[in-house]
This record gives structure tokens, C-alpha cells and sequence, in this order.
């Protein structure tokens, strides 16, 4: 009786401190290092807007607007909803379904992906008329596997500049400055390809705007 006692009390004693540890000492110190040195990091890497949190460098958002850059293509809609969106209808149903992520995980020969790819690039032909079919990047045309994706590749992004130029009143040129500043390079220059944050960049097209009294909402 007296050792398994004295076994109980060295497994509730280890018990005890693993807790301790693992329970409370870690996350506050991992919690704390990372608020010291990765303030912005370890707080979602929020983008303020005239002091006001319009989203994430690390997730995109839907754009449809001409002056803006277009992103790619979202199952979830980037889930964007109103407060109109939680609201329960007759049926005790809402159109939030809540925050998540995914892709739709069409095959490539699924008729329902050849139909929304059709008319996606019916979409972009249309607001983007002196770009032939065979010159959209495919990366506008298919999701990425979150639906979250803040980055496109730069052809997707230069393709779109005439466009927004004319749209938004901002010079070609300065357009394409944008461009080249919120573009990130291959990770340790080799992993990935070059890709331009469409996020970031419509914020800056939205301040030049803004700056040259032909603000336009995001």
C-alpha cells in the first residue's frame, strides 16, 4: 500500500508540473516573446485603414470594382459576409456559414468547373476587351486550395493594369510602380515564383485615389 501510494504521488507530482509547464510557463512565454519581437506577426498581421482594420496581409478579399486589381478565384468568397448575411430567414436558415476555408475540389473534367471557368473568363474579357482569351493567366481562373489567397502572380497582375489605370484616373505607369512595390520574390530565391500581393496594392490605389479626390470605395 505505501509504494503505490508513494507512485500516486510521484504521478500526480509530475502531472502537476508538466502542467505548470507545458499548461502555463510555455504559452505565456512563447505568448510573450512573440508580442515583444513579432508584435504585428502574432496579431494576425492586420492592414489599418485610416485607423481602421480593413483585413490581413495574409488573406485576400474580393474584388470586382475596374480600378482595383482582381484576385483569384474564392469557393468560400474569401468569406465575406454582412450582418444582414447571420441574419435567420423563414426557414431558420442564414447565408453565413461561418468562417472557414477550402477550395471547390473540382476535377478537371467536372462540367460544373468548365462552366464557371467559362464565365469567369467571359468576366474578365469583357472588363479587360483589348486582352485575348490565351493571354489570361491561368492562376485568375482557378482557386487557390484555401480560397484565401492574397497573392497572384505578377502576369496576372501587369495584365490587369491598363484597366485600372483607366478606371481609376492613376497613370499607367504609377499603376505599375504599385505593382512592383507589393511585389514579394521566391522564398530564399528559388522556392515559389514571384507574386504580387493584390491586397496591399488595391490599398494604395485606393490612398492615390483617395489623395487625387477620386476616392472610390474598396
Amino acid at each position: 500500500m505505501k509504494e503505490i501510494f508513494g507512485n500516486f504521488k510521484q504521478a500526480l507530482l509530475v502531472s502537476l508540473i508538466m502542467f505548470v509547464l507545458c499548461g502555463l510557463i510555455y504559452p505565456f512565454a512563447v505568448t510573450g516573446i512573440a508580442q515583444v519581437l513579432f508584435n504585428h506577426e502574432a496579431n494576425g498581421s492586420l492592414i489599418k485603414v485610416d485607423g481602421n482594420t480593413v483585413g490581413s496581409e495574409h488573406l485576400g478579399q474580393a474584388f470586382t470594382a475596374p480600378e482595383y486589381l482582381w484576385g483569384r478565384v474564392s469557393a468560400i468568397n474569401y468569406n465575406v459576409y454582412t450582418q444582414k448575411d447571420t441574419v435567420l430567414d423563414e426557414n431558420g436558415e442564414t447565408i453565413y456559414s461561418g468562417v472557414s476555408s477550402g477550395t471547390f475540389n473540382y476535377a478537371p473534367s467536372n462540367p460544373e468547373l468548365q462552366k464557371r471557368i467559362e464565365i469567369d473568363i467571359e468576366t474578365f474579357l469583357k472588363a479587360n476587351p483589348k486582352v485575348n482569351r490565351e493571354e489570361i493567366p491561368a492562376d485568375l481562373m482557378t482557386a487557390s486550395g484555401s480560397g484565401l489567397d492574397p497573392h497572384i502572380s505578377v502576369d496576372a497582375a501587369l495584365i490587369q493594369v491598363e484597366r485600372v489605370a483607366q478606371a481609376s484616373g492613376i497613370p499607367v505607369e504609377e499603376v505599375k510602380a504599385i505593382v512592383k512595390k507589393h511585389t514579394e520574390s521566391r522564398v530564399l530565391g528559388v522556392m515559389g515564383e514571384d507574386k504580387v500581393n493584390f491586397l496591399a496594392a488595391n490599398l494604395d490605389i485606393f490612398s492615390k485615389m483617395k489623395g487625387d479626390g477620386n476616392e472610390k470605395d474598396l
